[in-house]
């Protein structure tokens, strides 16, 4: 499995099982457990969840996914904007290791911008990294706007920006993806198939098609052939599961590539950033 480089030296895998909508059903449950487990026997290296899913079951779902594997895959988390303070965002992180069952978590992102200054949070993100409860701090949802204000108390340490990108939604490119592989700071692309409205359009089947490839796997690809980027789909069946990790093994040759720009014209101009 490919990784990228954090700003801090560490590794993280581009690949990785998002959990979103995950733990909002009691009936869903098993078979969103069973999907993680399958995920994870298939190696794939990462898993990215958070405390607002299902309002902490979602993390306590991966936690009961990872108990007693041998490896433990990369673990990102993140913590509501409304407890981002210095004293909150510590409280949150230590909810959250007790949900997962892990003494650390991988990386620790804020989950959007709130009230809280920028550098009350940093300062949580950096108490957490000395005590061991986490091994880079990051961001979601931020445009360039404020990654800039950002940089001005983050020292640098910032391990990636987590926001919506994928066929369909090439907002980032335009200045924010440009700004972040400066600096080496990964994009963690979100809801990379449109929450799955990109498998429905008609272009990306036609040339996925002729690939001999799915649409999820060809919207994948294009996101993992993109230096600095990790996607992180979700899904909650194994055929799903099995279906997008091998998007790993998808070429996005120069002519594909043309082919997509086409159908899913990249901006040309600055766009505000999208969220869901």
């Amino acid at each position: 499995m490919r990784s990228c480089k954090l700003p801090s030296g560490a590794s993280m895998p581009v690949f990785g099982l998002g959990t979103w909508r995950m733990g909002e059903s009691a009936r869903a449950r098993a078979a969103e457990l069973d999907a993680l487990r399958y995920g994870l026997d298939l190696g794939v290296p990462m898993i990215d969840t958070a405390e607002m899913y299902g309002e902490g079951v979602a993390e306590e779902i991966v936690g009961e996914a990872i108990r007693g594997r041998n490896q433990r895959p990369f673990l990102v988390s993140k913590v509501y904007p409304h407890n981002a303070s210095r004293k909150g965002t510590i409280a949150a992180c230590e909810r959250s290791l007790k949900r997962l069952g892990v003494e650390r978590i991988d990386l620790y992102l804020l989950h959007w911008r709130g009230g809280t200054p920028l550098g009350e949070t940093v300062e949580a993100f950096m108490t957490l990294r000395d005590a061991g409860k986490i091994g880079d701090f990051g961001v979601s949802n931020f445009d360039t706007d404020d990654m800039e204000e950002l940089a001005g108390v983050d020292h640098g340490l910032t391990g990636s920006n987590q926001v919506l990108y994928c066929l369909s939604r090439r907002g980032p490119e335009f200045d924010l993806l440009p700004w972040l592989q400066e600096r080496s700071i990964p994009l963690m692309a979100y809801s990379p198939l449109d929450q799955g409205r990109l498998l429905r359009n008609a272009a990306l089947k036609d040339l996925a098609r002729e690939a001999g490839c799915t649409p999820a796997q060809l919207a994948l690809a294009w996101l993992l052939a993109k230096p600095g980027v990790v996607a992180i789909p979700k899904s909650s069946t194994r055929a799903r599961v099995k279906e997008n990790v091998e998007a790993l093994s998808v070429t996005i040759t120069p002519a594909l590539a043309a082919a997509l720009d086409k159908a899913f014209p990249p901006p040309r101009r600055k766009q505000s950033l999208e969220m869901l």
